[in-house]
């Protein structure tokens, strides 16, 4: 036992994660990187009130990253926050920093953008967002940051935003940009989809997903098929958890 506290341990907060990307690429990292003493395990939560249990834990870890359905729900545990983390109002990184405060970062938006701007040959100029959970936050912020004006679409909207039923051809029309950040068509239920009329999809359009498994959900092949380009979430991934790792090891 003597030997846990020379671990560096760092982790994920979520809630039924055992797929978890990050868990598989920070130790694939850990093992290229020859770093022994680290390991990243999974916490996976019932509740956000064991949240509670990780930050009396001794060795405490050397950061986290959060996961879905936490990213807002872990906020008021935490002393600070980064402005971006707290503009967009998710946290999907933890860091202690020199003085033992616990500090949420937000580095969604690092991922989406650098993976976006990858994809596409000129900023889109109009875009929907489907889903207004935590990663809809940092997809704004992006869209936002680029100037490219959008709507959300939920199943429960609030003003000033849309229901499913509400997208028409009409305004998918005047849409390049189309980014699913709910969870439909995720590993197994491979066959959802969010509901919007992909009949009206055409070439003009940038689909992008920020699923990952699978590698081509339901949503991304209904823009192919009607020749619309497509991106999962997978490269976006791998540039937030490279933003992580530089936040842990500053």
């Amino acid at each position: 036992m003597a030997k846990d506290k020379y671990i560096k341990k760092f982790g994920l907060v979520g809630k039924n994660i055992d797929y978890s990307f990050s868990r598989n690429y920070f130790t694939s990292k850990f093992k290229q990187e020859n770093k022994k003493d680290y390991v990243y395990v999974n916490f996976d939560l019932e509740n956000i009130d064991q949240f509670k249990k990780i930050l009396k834990s001794k060795p405490l870890p050397m950061g986290l990253n959060v996961t879905i359905p936490y990213k807002k729900k872990v906020i008021p545990f935490l002393d600070e926050l980064s402005y971006e983390a707290d503009t967009i109002q998710a946290v999907n990184t933890i860091v202690w920093d020199a003085n033992g405060k616990v500090v949420g970062h937000n580095t969604d938006h690092v991922g989406f953008e650098k993976a976006l701007i990858k994809s596409i040959d000129k900023n889109p100029k109009k875009a929907l967002i489907l889903g207004t959970g935590g990663a809809s936050s940092a997809v704004k912020f992006v869209l936002d940051k680029i100037n490219c004006s959008f709507s959300f679409v939920s199943r429960n909207p609030k003003e000033n935003q849309l229901s499913y039923d509400e997208v028409t051809k009409e305004i998918l029309d005047k849409i390049d940009l189309i980014v699913n950040t709910t969870p439909l068509g995720t590993f197994p239920d491979v066959d959802e989809a969010p509901p919007i009329p992909y009949k009206y999809l055409c070439d003009k359009q940038f689909l992008f997903d920020l699923i990952y498994n699978p590698e081509e959900t339901k949503f991304l092949e209904e823009g192919r098929i009607r020749g619309a380009k497509t991106s999962n979430g997978y490269q976006m991934l791998v540039y937030q958890a490279e933003k992580s790792w530089k936040l842990w090891s500053q």
